[in-house]
C-alpha cells in the first residue's frame, strides 16, 4: 500500500466535495474545502501589508460601529436590570 502524497490527499478532497456539492450538503463542501486549506497550509493565511487599503470586518459593513460611552453603558445597564 502506498503512502499518500500531498496531490493524493488533495484529489481525494476535491473527490469528497464533489459528492457534497452533488448531494447538497454545505457542511461537507465547508469541511472539505477547509481540510485542503490546511494541508497547503492556506488556513493561517493573514493580510501583512502595512497600510492596506481593504477595509474588513461586519463594522465597515454596517457603516462603523458607534462608540460605547460610559454614559450609554450606564443606561444599557439599567435597562437590564429592569428586564431581567
Amino acid at each position: 500500500m502506498k503512502i499518500p502524497d500531498l496531490n493524493d490527499l488533495i484529489a481525494d478532497l476535491q473527490t469528497a466535495k464533489q459528492i457534497a456539492i452533488d448531494d447538497r450538503n454545505p457542511n461537507a463542501i465547508v469541511t472539505a474545502t477547509v481540510a485542503q486549506a490546511k494541508l497547503l497550509g492556506m488556513d493561517n493565511m493573514r493580510d501583512v501589508t502595512p497600510n492596506s487599503n481593504i477595509k474588513s470586518g461586519l463594522g465597515h459593513f454596517y457603516g462603523g460601529i458607534p462608540e460605547l460611552t460610559p454614559e450609554a453603558a450606564l443606561a444599557i445597564s439599567k435597562r437590564l436590570d429592569k428586564e431581567y
